[in-house]
């Protein structure tokens, strides 16, 4: 099996300022919801036919501007219409016994500049999300022990969404260490009560779940199913094809997977082909850096789209 490849979010850095650390099964102890960042005011972007480009950006170590340089050489189109900035974390406090948003001081840069590092792609049509990961401290969206606890996260999500003029969250359920610090073992209702809340929270923004591990295989609970809460679904393992199991329809789904400069190009193209014969609608890439990746990139906007990519420096 296909392991993600991806850079550990290590770096140490500052917590999450806007909002205070939330224990799990505690009320949040906030003051006021932040005020929403200024929306930008996006240029149409040229239409395309196809299936949605997904490009997830390392931030530790590439800008996210680069997703903006690529267009398609026939019409202009963004090769890319969501860009997801990887990766802020779910943290946990022992003293207070606390999970919390946590960036470290890339994604902090990241959000702190989104005038210059978010707001030119949004001009451009194309969405913005922040990715939240774990970060080996037992604090992961399986473990919530009550809706009080979830919701209250999910008020912490919410809230940087509004404050960072971003366009939603995506959900990695991956290196959480369940269990560890002395956290709960996964169940079956956390997710689906955090998932729940958020939703309420912002009924209009994306909300994407990379199809891995514990919190993906527990999308239902108390009669409340989350497929129809989510906007899309990616397979999580990169050079290969595997369908999100969630009752999304095909257009939301991407069970292509690939790391551009790392996944061949002809497999990349072979993926990208089977998007559109079979009917889906999104096509996933990681690892999207600052090199010259337009021969990588052409050799699935040809079979997405029709067109070879350009990238502008």
């Amino acid at each position: 099996m296909f392991s993600p490849i991806r850079s550990r979010v290590r770096t140490a850095a500052l917590a999450l300022s806007a909002v205070a650390a939330l224990a799990f099964g505690t009320t949040a102890t906030t003051g006021a919801a932040a005020s929403p960042a200024p929306a930008p005011a996006p240029a149409p972007a040229p239409a395309k036919q196809g299936p949605t480009s997904v490009a997830y950006v390392e931030v530790n170590n590439n800008s996210m501007l680069n997703v903006g340089k690529y267009a398609l050489a026939d019409g202009g189109g963004n090769v890319f219409d969501i860009a997801v900035i990887f990766a802020a974390n779910i943290n946990y406090d022992t003293g207070t016994k606390a999970a919390y948003l946590y960036f470290n001081e890339n994604v902090r840069r990241v959000l702190d500049n989104a005038a210059t590092e978010i707001r030119p792609l949004q001009q451009k049509g194309i969405k913005v999300v922040l990715s939240v990961l774990g970060n080996h401290q037992g604090a992961g969206f399986a473990n919530f022990p009550t809706q009080q606890a979830a919701s209250a996260f999910a008020r912490q999500l919410s809230d940087t969404v509004a404050e960072y003029g971003l366009d939603g969250i995506d959900f990695d359920d991956e290196y959480a260490e369940y269990g560890r610090n002395g956290t709960g073992q996964p169940n079956d209702s956390s997710f689906v009560h955090l998932v729940t809340a958020l939703r309420a929270n912002m009924p209009d923004k994306i909300i994407s779940l990379y199809n891995i591990g514990p919190a993906a295989s527990r999308l239902s609970y108390g009669g409340v199913d989350l497929s129809s809460k989510f906007d899309y679904a990616w397979n999580p393992y990169y050079g290969s094809w595997q369908v999100p199991r969630i009752a999304l329809p095909k257009s939301d789904l991407s069970p292509a997977a690939v790391e551009i400069g790392r996944t061949s190009q002809s497999t990349a193209a072979d993926l990208a082909r089977r998007t559109v014969s079979e009917g889906y609608g999104v096509y996933l890439t990681y690892n999207l850096d600052g090199a010259d990746r337009s021969a990588d990139v052409s050799a699935f906007t040809r079979q997405l789209y029709g067109s070879d990519a350009i990238r502008t420096p």
